[in-house]
C-alpha cells in the first residue's frame, strides 16, 4: 500500500511540475483527445473480439449477433464505430493545429507523429474490412488491388495479403490479425511521441520558449484538457446513442457477395481527401503515388522550411494564413469529391482541387 501511494505521488508530482507554456491555447489539447480516444477504442475493440468470429460465413452474422444478442453489444458497436471517426477527426484537427503553428520544425516528434497518422490510416482501413458487408469486401478488393503497381512482384504481394487469388476467408483472417495487433503499436509510437516532445517540451502560439512563460501542466492545462474532453464527449455521445449510423454506409447492412458489385465504391469519410486524388489521375501507377504522396508530403515540411531563410521565426505571416485557410477549404472539397460519382464534372474539379492541395501544403513549408 505504501508503494502504491509512492507511485502515485510520484506520478502526480511529474505532472504538477512538467513546464507547460502559458500560453498554449484549446488547439493544444487535441493531442490529449487522440490519447484518450485510443484508449476508448482499444476498450471496446475488446469487448468486440469477445463475440466477434474472423470467418467469412460467420463475419457478419456474429456482427448481427452482436447487435441483436449481446446485452450492450449495439452500444459496443456503435462505441468502436463511431470512435474511428472520432479518432481520425481528433488527428486531423491536430495535424491541423501543427501545420498552422509550424510545429513540424520539432523534426522528431513531428515525424514520428506522422508516422502514427500512417498506421491509424493502416488500422482504420483493416477494421472496415471486419464487418463483411458488401462495402467492406469490395473496398479491401480496391484497396488492396493497388499494390499490384509495385514493379515485377506486385501481384505475387496482392496474391499473399489475399491468402489466395481473391479477397477471402484468409484475407478476413489476416485482417482481423492486424486490426487486433496495430493499436498496441500505436500506443509504443505514442509513448515515444511523449519522449520526444517532453524532451523539448510543448510548442506555443508565439513559437517563443522561455521559463518565465511557462507553468505547471497541473491544474492549469490538464483542466483545460478536461474541459475539451467533456465537450466532445457530449457530441460523440449524441451520435453513439441518437445517430449511430450516420457516418455508415447502407450497402454494409448487406453481407458481402463476391458477384454483385456496389454502383459507387467509396471508403470511409475520413480516407475520401486522398480517394479523390487516386481517381482523378487516369493513370493506375501514379494514381497510387499521388494516393502515397498525400501522406508522405508531410514528412517534407520540415525539409520545405529550411528553404525560407527566417525558418527560425515560428509567428504565422498573413500570406501563411490565407495559404492556411485555402488549404483547409480545399481538404474539405476533396473530402466532397472522393464521395462524389466519378464523372464530370467531378473528375475536374478534384484534379484541380490535388494540384492545390499539394501546392498549397509545400507553401505552407516554405513560408
Amino acid at each position: 500500500m505504501l508503494r502504491k501511494n509512492v507511485l502515485m505521488s510520484l506520478v502526480l508530482n511529474s505532472f504538477s511540475y512538467l513546464p507547460a507554456p502559458a500560453n498554449i491555447s484549446y488547439w493544444w489539447n487535441w493531442g490529449s483527445m487522440i490519447g484518450v480516444t485510443l484508449v476508448l477504442q482499444i476498450l471496446t475493440g475488446l469487448f468486440l473480439t469477445m463475440h466477434y468470429v474472423s470467418s467469412a460465413e460467420c463475419a457478419f452474422d456474429s456482427v448481427v449477433h452482436i447487435h441483436r444478442d449481446v446485452m450492450g453489444g449495439w452500444a459496443m458497436r456503435s462505441m468502436h464505430g463511431n470512435g474511428a471517426s472520432l479518432f481520425m477527426f481528433c488527428i486531423y484537427m491536430h495535424i491541423g493545429r501543427g501545420i498552422y503553428y509550424k510545429s513540424f520544425m520539432n523534426v522528431h516528434v513531428w515525424g514520428v507523429g506522422v508516422v502514427l497518422f500512417i498506421l491509424a490510416m493502416i488500422t482504420a482501413f483493416l477494421g472496415y474490412v471486419l464487418p463483411w458487408g458488401q462495402m467492406s469486401f469490395w473496398g479491401a478488393t480496391v484497396i488492396t488491388n493497388f499494390l499490384s503497381v509495385i514493379p515485377v512482384y506486385g501481384t505475387d504481394v496482392v496474391n499473399w495479403i489475399w491468402g489466395g487469388f481473391s479477397v477471402g476467408g484468409p484475407t478476413l483472417t489476416r485482417f482481423y490479425t492486424l486490426h487486433y495487433l496495430m493499436p498496441f503499436v500505436i500506443v509504443v509510437f505514442s509513448l515515444l511521441h511523449l519522449v520526444f516532445l517532453h524532451s523539448k517540451g510543448s510548442g506555443n502560439p508565439l513559437g517563443v520558449s522561455s521559463k518565465s512563460l511557462k507553468f505547471n501542466f497541473w491544474p492549469y492545462s490538464l483542466v483545460k484538457d478536461y474541459n475539451s474532453f467533456l465537450t466532445i464527449l457530449v457530441f460523440y455521445l449524441l451520435v453513439v446513442f441518437f445517430f449511430p449510423n450516420v457516418f455508415g454506409d447502407p450497402e454494409n447492412f448487406m453481407k458481402a457477395n463476391s458477384l454483385v458489385t456496389p454502383v459507387h465504391i467509396k471508403p470511409e469519410w475520413y480516407f475520401l481527401f486522398a480517394y479523390a486524388i487516386l481517381r482523378c489521375i487516369p493513370n493506375k501507377s501514379m494514381g497510387v503515388v499521388a494516393l502515397v504522396m498525400s501522406v508522405v508530403v508531410l514528412l517534407f515540411l520540415p525539409m520545405l522550411n529550411m528553404v525560407n531563410k527566417n525558418f527560425y521565426v515560428k509567428g504565422n505571416s498573413l500570406m501563411r494564413k490565407m495559404v492556411f485557410w485555402v488549404f483547409s477549404f480545399n481538404f474539405l472539397v476533396l473530402t466532397w469529391l472522393g464521395g462524389s460519382p466519378v464523372e464530370e464534372p467531378y473528375i475536374f474539379l478534384a484534379q484541380v482541387s490535388s494540384v492545390l492541395y499539394f501546392f498549397s501544403i509545400m507553401m505552407l513549408g516554405i513560408l
